[in-house]
C-alpha cells in the first residue's frame, strides 16, 4: 500500500447505501468544556458544565429530527463538520469581505477540536452507536454570513 492510498476521496457507501445525516444547528459554535471536579463527603465527583450538557442536548434535538426513526449507524463513518462564526460587527467592509471569501480565519477559542468533541459526544447513540466508530474526520472553521455549524455522517466504504 503506497501513500496515495490515504488520500484517496470518499466513495460511495457499502452496498445496501446507508444514507448520510446531516445536521444543521444554527448559533455560535460551542465547544465541549472541560469536566469539573468537586469533594463532597470526603470523595471525588465530575461534572459536566451546564453550559456543556445545554448545548449538546439541542444537538441530540437537532440529530433526532434529522434523523427521523433510522437506526444509528453501526459501521465505520466519516464524520463531516464545518463550524461557521460570525464576522466581527466592527471590522471594516473591506476585513468582513476578506472574512467572508475565507481570506481570513477565525483563528480564536474555541478550539476546532474541541468543537468536534461536543458533536461527538452528543451524537453517540442518536446518529452512531458510539463515536468510537469514526474513522475519519474532516474540520472547517470559518467565517459565515450566519453562525452555525453543519455535520454530515456516512457510511465508509
Amino acid at each position: 500500500m503506497d501513500a496515495s492510498t490515504y488520500d484517496a476521496p470518499f466513495h460511495a457507501p457499502p452496498e445496501g447505501g446507508l444514507d448520510p445525516v446531516t445536521i444543521n444547528l444554527v448559533g455560535v459554535p460551542q465547544g465541549k468544556g472541560r469536566a469539573r471536579a468537586f469533594m463532597r463527603a470526603g470523595h471525588i465527583s465530575h461534572y459536566t458544565p451546564e453550559k456543556t450538557r445545554t448545548y449538546e442536548g439541542m444537538i441530540r434535538t437537532q440529530a433526532m429530527q434529522e434523523i427521523g426513526n433510522k437506526e444509528p449507524f453501526d459501521c465505520p463513518v466519516e464524520f463531516v463538520m464545518r463550524a461557521v462564526f460570525p464576522v466581527p460587527a466592527s471590522w471594516s467592509s473591506k476585513k468582513r469581505e476578506r472574512a467572508l471569501t475565507g481570506e481570513i480565519k477565525p483563528g480564536k477559542k474555541p478550539d476546532l477540536d474541541n468543537i468536534a468533541k461536543a458533536w461527538n459526544d452528543a451524537l453517540n447513540g442518536v446518529v452512531y452507536r458510539d463515536d468510537s466508530l469514526i474513522c475519519r474526520m474532516t474540520l472547517d472553521k470559518r467565517y459565515g454570513p450566519q453562525a452555525l455549524v453543519v455535520v454530515t455522517v456516512r457510511a465508509m466504504p
